[in-house]
Formats: structure tokens, C-alpha cells, sequence
């Protein structure tokens, strides 16, 4: 009898082993000669509690389940981060598919003659400064850029890196000039008089930014229109004739979306694209989702199902590290950490430090903003532009459309050209879409009330306070918003903090 019982167990363990079930306890092996005792940390027990469920093994092998749980949740937690990572090239890629609306790249300028509204939806666009605003495709050769002077404008890639600055703080300084983009590639001969760029993409993006004359956009347009010319390499005697088309108050879209199709997206740019100039671990990323140069992205049911989802996530997890960055390196000043943040503020605009990437501000930048260039990170005194936002008012509260809001900025605002407050959709991140042409006050803003002390009072809410209109931007009940504030040729005062805006105060 008692044999019959041992031979019984024994199938019945054997039998279980061979159906993938993992033993609740597993049987510890005996002592043999070369035994050597593990240390604790190294074994997995039999069943082990986690966010996933409970998973299952068999002296460290998974069984069937648990192998399914983890590579869904692996292949969730890859496409998260890739959608993060992605977010760049795919703000890019929506970039050029509204521009090109309006028409066909090199040749087609469009200019925001009467400065950008918020008709149109851009990722935090300024209504300080007229607009010029194109794609060029390097895909046939080498094309060459004449720039009207007096821009402050960039040249960006479709991997959203920066490939040069035009205009005052460019290699032209200002005066105007001729560059020459040769693409990716390109080993023939490179002719002098030109400043030469060599973007890593074939698609780039090129803006700048033109200034007002006595408060008058016009001189500075109709000197994009005079001297804007774009043409191959050899046709400068001949160069074709551009379509200079107005945009101002069209209404269009250039944000990316942030649901499934982000990765169709995405796909089309690594398929257009060389990918030589993406490190390989993002590469491996979008890979581990099915997104490869030269492969095509049919992703299955389940992975649809995962993607879909992982976009969702992406868009929460960057609008968490957005709207409140835990990073303190990203505020401004130490001692609050409720208001004035700028990804570039711990960084610079390559969001290293010491050869790290800070992925939360890499993040939080390409989410929120357009264009990068080192001049919007400028420690020049009086040249470039300072950039700081505001998500939350000084109790750290959400800005909430309903309510009414105060912010001052104290005397002596430290500036060698302009300032200006916008506020933004926290949706969108595009300019808060009121009755108001302009959600903005700035030093511009014509009627401008100043205090005596040379202070500015700024107030936000869905009615003016009685007296105030010239000061007051409209909000939403019901709508969040958030702000940036914008020094152009920023003084010392600002670099050493001895000048400091105030926080966004709750007013009854």
C-alpha cells in the first residue's frame, strides 16, 4: 500500500510538471558534493505578488500565464517609453503636415503678416513677432537659403535637432545671408560664399521671426517677400518663383496626436528618414514595437490593443512631468517650487548633464513647446530670449478659467527689447482660444496701464476688473490654462535673480 502511494505522488508531480503548473513550494534539492549554498536574493520564490497579478514558477521557471503577463506588460512599458521618446520627430511630422496644407515645400513661404492668433493651433507660439514659417525637402540636392536681415530665426531637423541659427544669433549676424543645405550624404563639391549646413534628415524645418517698426509688422514682411529666396545649387541666376501666402487668423492644425495614430507617425518618419543621427537605445525602443526602418509596422490585435493604450499613458505621463515637474533643477527659483519652470533651466537646450539625458525635461519640452536652438537658452546679456511658465498659482493650485488671478512684475522689468505673457490651453498648448484676438498683455499691448514705479499688474479671469482692460486676459470657467513670460534681450537683473516676477496670486 505504502508503495502505491509513493508511485501515485510521483506521477501526479510529474504529470503536473509536465502541464506548466508551478509547485506552491519547491521540493529543496538534496546535498550533493558540489552543493554551494545560494545566497538570499538570487532565487525566485514559487509565487510572487506584484502590480501584474500573482506570477507563478517552477523553481524559477514561469509558467504559461505568468510568461504572457510579462511580456504584455514588457511590450507596455517599451511602447511608453517609446512614445516618450517619440514625441519629437512626431510633433515634426504634424509640424510639416499643416504647414504643407497650405502648400508644397521650397517652394511655399508662409508668413503670419499680422502675427499669429489664436485661430490656429501651434505648440506655444508667441503674438509678439510676425512669423515666417516653411519646410524645405532636401531630397533632390543641395538647395540653397537666402535670408532677408534683421531675423532671429533656426534651422531644426525632422529628429527635432538643432542644425543652426539664422539671423542675429546665426552665422550671418544679422545681415543676411546665404546658406547652403546640403543633404544627407552629400559628397560633391561644396562651392565658397556660403555658410553650410549639413542637416541629418532630408525634411527641415526652417522660422524665424521678423520685428515691429514703431508697433508696424509691415517693413519687416515685406522684407521677408524682397529677400527670401530658395533654390538648387546652380539655379541662382534663375531662382523659381516663391508663393508668399499670409496665414494669419487660418485656421489649421500642426500638434501631434496623441492617440494611436502617434505611431503611424512615427513609422513615417523613421521609414523617410536616416536614422544614423538616433542613438541606438531609442532606435531599440520603437523597434520593440514594430516601428523599423525598412520593416513595415503591422502590429496584431494585441499589440494595437497595447499601443493604444500606451499612447494614453505617454500623454498623461507628459503632461504629469510638464505641468508638475518633480525635478527641482527645472525651477527657477529654490525656495518656490509652485510657479516659473523651464525644462532648460536644469540643462540647456540638449537636456544633458554631464553626458546624462534628463529624460523628465527632454520630455517636458517637446511636449510643450516648438523649436529648439540654443539662442532661447542665451546667457548673453541682452541678446536672445528667457522663457519661464507657470501651471499652477502660488498656492500651487491648478490655473482654473473660472477664478480670477493677479500676477505682478515688479519695477525695472530687465529687458532690452520686449516682454510678454501668453496663456495657453493645457489641452492644446496652443494659445487659450477666447474672444479675444490675443490672449496676451505685453510690453506691446497698446494702452498698457504701468504703475508709477514702472511695475506691471496683470490680471486673468473671465470678466476685466472694472479699469483694468488693458491688462487683463480672458480665461474659460471650467478650462484650465497655463502661461509663459518672455524676456527678449534679457538684463542682468534677470541672470542673477535680483529681478523676480511675481507668482500668480487668487484674487476675490
Amino acid at each position: 500500500m505504502m508503495q502505491k502511494t509513493k508511485l501515485a505522488t510521483a506521477i501526479a508531480v510529474m504529470c503536473g510538471l509536465l502541464a506548466g503548473t508551478a509547485l506552491a513550494k519547491p521540493v529543496k534539492p538534496a546535498h550533493y558534493k558540489m552543493t554551494t549554498e545560494v545566497p538570499e536574493g538570487i532565487a525566485i520564490p514559487d509565487q510572487v505578488k506584484t502590480r501584474l497579478g500573482t506570477l507563478k514558477f517552477f523553481d524559477g521557471f514561469p509558467d504559461d500565464a505568468s510568461v504572457e503577463k510579462l511580456y504584455d506588460n514588457l511590450d507596455f512599458q517599451r511602447a511608453v517609453q517609446a512614445y516618450l521618446l517619440g514625441l519629437a520627430p512626431v510633433s515634426q511630422v504634424a509640424n510639416r503636415k499643416g504647414i504643407l496644407e497650405v502648400g508644397p515645400a521650397n517652394t511655399t513661404v508662409p508668413i503670419f503678416e499680422q502675427i499669429m492668433d489664436a485661430k490656429s493651433l501651434f505648440l506655444t507660439p508667441n503674438n509678439n513677432t510676425p512669423y515666417t514659417w516653411f519646410w524645405l525637402d532636401l531630397g533632390k540636392g543641395p538647395l540653397v537659403l537666402e535670408i532677408p536681415p534683421k531675423v532671429l530665426g533656426l534651422i531644426d531637423d525632422m529628429w527635432y535637432h538643432f542644425v543652426t541659427d539664422l539671423g542675429f544669433m546665426g552665422p550671418d549676424k544679422g545681415e543676411g545671408g546665404k546658406f547652403l543645405l546640403l543633404p544627407p550624404g552629400y559628397t560633391g563639391n561644396v562651392p565658397e560664399g556660403y555658410h553650410v549646413v549639413r542637416p541629418a534628415t532630408f525634411n527641415v524645418w526652417v522660422a524665424w521671426r521678423t520685428f515691429l517698426k514703431d508697433g508696424d509688422p509691415k517693413p519687416g514682411v515685406d522684407s521677408v517677400k524682397q529677400l527670401t529666396k530658395i533654390y538648387p545649387l546652380g539655379q541662382a541666376e534663375n531662382p523659381p518663383q516663391l508663393n508668399f501666402v499670409n496665414v494669419s487668423g487660418r485656421d489649421f492644425n500642426t500638434v501631434a496626436p496623441a492617440d494611436y495614430p502617434f505611431w503611424e507617425y512615427l513609422n513615417q518618419v523613421v521609414q523617410e528618414e536616416p536614422t544614423d543621427s538616433v542613438d541606438p537605445i531609442t532606435l531599440g525602443f520603437w523597434a520593440s514595437v514594430g516601428i523599423q526602418k525598412g520593416k513595415p509596422f503591422t502590429p496584431d490585435a494585441r499589440m494595437k490593443k497595447i499601443l493604444a493604450e500606451a499612447a494614453l499613458v505617454g500623454d498623461a505621463t507628459a503632461r504629469a512631468v510638464s505641468y508638475r515637474p518633480r525635478d527641482t533643477s527645472a525651477y527657477f527659483y529654490p525656495d518656490s517650487q509652485s510657479a516659473w519652470v523651464n525644462p532648460m533651466n536644469a540643462s540647456g537646450y540638449t537636456f544633458e548633464d554631464n553626458g546624462v539625458r534628463l529624460l523628465d525635461m527632454n520630455t517636458f519640452f517637446f511636449f510643450y513647446a516648438t523649436g529648439i536652438t540654443p539662442a532661447m537658452d542665451s546667457k548673453v546679456v541682452g541678446q536672445g530670449s528667457q522663457y519661464m511658465g507657470a501651471f499652477v498659482d502660488a498656492k500651487g493650485k491648478p490655473l482654473d478659467g473660472g477664478k480670477n488671478y493677479k500676477l505682478h512684475l515688479p519695477p525695472n522689468i530687465p529687458v532690452a527689447n520686449f516682454w510678454s505673457v501668453i496663456l495657453y490651453d493645457n489641452q492644446t498648448r496652443s494659445m487659450l482660444q477666447t474672444d479675444q484676438h490675443w490672449p496676451a498683455v505685453s510690453s506691446q499691448t497698446q494702452g498698457l496701464q504701468v504703475n508709477p514705479d514702472s511695475s506691471v499688474d496683470i490680471y486673468f479671469g473671465p470678466k476685466p476688473p472694472s479699469g483694468k482692460e488693458s491688462n487683463w486676459v480672458q480665461t474659460i470657467p471650467g478650462k484650465g490654462w497655463n502661461t509663459l513670460l518672455r524676456l527678449y534681450g534679457p538684463l542682468q537683473p534677470w541672470f542673477d535673480k535680483t529681478w523676480r516676477p511675481g507668482e500668480i496670486e487668487a484674487v476675490k
